[in-house]
């Protein structure tokens, strides 16, 4: 799929510009979450890395597009985007849906012979062909509202105000519809290492379940268990930050391998 440059700005924001940064982070956003949720850690990691933090329609100044309700659309579109950008060291690091998705544009490239990243950092999610049985994106408004306030995060209070949560619902709906309605073969792969981040209270995920992401590379797996819910990586932003900054040092150091 072709894509233009026009297109592309819509999906990419760069909040500390660093284009000649050794190594690249593309940060995927949660259900229901926007580019701005990463920005500080463009803001930490810059000028040591350039930071990509993706912006999903339907929400924030993309409000008026129409949502996306499917992984496969959003793997789609967002594949075609970066597999447009220069070549370079490439960590992927996606939070809750995020990870599930950055995964999928991973395997799509490696697949299609593209530039592929070199390490995916999953938080927050179980493994790709882990299912549960969940259906918050069938609920009411105000059933989905407090399925989100109850996962917490940075920005949740602002969904007491009525026009924002009028604002900001169909977009949560339809990542939720996405990410409850996914499937995935067991025997999927990608071809980088994967690192799991989760907290230990998460009622999104169990240690057992985020294991099963091992299940899904051909390269090495670690993980680290934080304490916290399901947004851990805000409380324990410092030591999340020296993680990445350490994974982004070691593929900008690290021969680049086709798939």
């Amino acid at each position: 799929m072709d894509i233009s440059d026009t297109e592309a700005a819509l999906w990419i924001r760069r909040f500390d510009g660093a284009p000649d940064a050794p190594a690249r982070l593309v940060c995927f956003p949660h259900a229901g979450g926007a580019a701005s949720f990463f920005q500080p850690v463009a803001r930490a990691l810059a000028p040591a890395a350039d930071v990509i933090s993706l912006q999903y329609p339907g929400r924030q100044d993309r409000r008026r597009e129409p949502v996306i309700s499917s992984v496969e659309e959003y793997a789609a579109r967002l594949t075609a985007v970066l597999s447009g950008l220069p070549p370079k060291p490439t960590v992927y690091f996606g939070h809750s849906m995020g990870a599930i998705l950055a995964f999928e544009v991973a395997h799509r490239l490696a697949a299609g012979g593209g530039d592929a990243p070199a390490s995916l950092v999953a938080s927050g999610r179980r493994g790709p062909a882990t299912v549960r049985e969940e259906f918050v994106h069938r609920l009411g408004d105000d059933g989905i509202i407090a399925e989100v306030q109850e996962l917490g995060g940075t920005d949740t209070a602002l969904l007491d105000d009525e026009e924002i949560r009028r604002m900001a619902l169909p977009a949560i709906r339809g990542d939720f519809t996405a990410i409850e309605t996914y499937s995935c073969p067991p025997d999927r792969l990608v071809p980088c290492p994967i690192t799991v981040f989760i907290g230990d209270t998460d009622p999104k995920v169990t240690a057992e379940e985020a294991r099963t992401w091992q299940q899904h590379t051909t390269g090495a797996f670690a993980m680290h268990v934080y304490r916290g819910g399901h947004f851990f990586l805000v409380e324990h932003s410092a030591d999340v930050l020296a993680r990445l900054r350490a994974e982004l040092a070691r593929v900008a150091a690290t021969p680049a391998v086709r798939a």
